[in-house]
């Protein structure tokens, strides 16, 4: 009977294990994993070329991408935490050699009072993001 009851416990274990994996491929292959204040993974790192977007933004610009760039982001993917509209601000990042906007960006929040409180990057256009460190 004891036989018994430890192979139970490993095949608990097992199928614990397989469905933390499952549990990551059906969230975008990331990890579960709080990172940031905001519940948001932290960034592990992001292209030189966010920095540079990070540094307009906190100049106030200019911006390469007039027109698109310090605009409203309606979060309606609803990735980022529930905020209300106009909460979040949406900043292209270039990807060198291409010929378009691409699909990498620098999404921040707050701000309305001169300060952002959030920083956020995404490389596939909204699907998912990360929240940056220590900007």
């Amino acid at each position: 009977m004891h036989k018994s009851k430890g192979l139970n416990n490993r095949y608990l274990g097992v199928l614990l294990i397989g469905l933390i994996a499952l549990s990551g491929t059906m969230f975008g292959g990331r990890a579960l994993v709080e990172g940031g204040p905001n519940g948001i993974e932290a960034c592990d790192s992001i292209p030189a070329e966010a920095h540079e977007t990070i540094e307009d933004v906190k100049r106030g610009g200019p911006y390469e991408h007039p027109g698109y760039d310090d605009t409203r982001f309606g979060n309606y993917e609803n990735v980022l935490p529930e905020e209300e509209l106009g909460y979040y601000r949406e900043y292209t990042v270039d990807t060198p050699g291409l010929g378009h906007r691409g699909e990498r960006r620098i999404v921040t929040g707050g701000g309305a009072d001169g300060v952002v409180d959030d920083w956020y990057y995404t490389g596939d256009h909204y699907e998912t993001f990360c929240e940056v460190p220590g900007v």
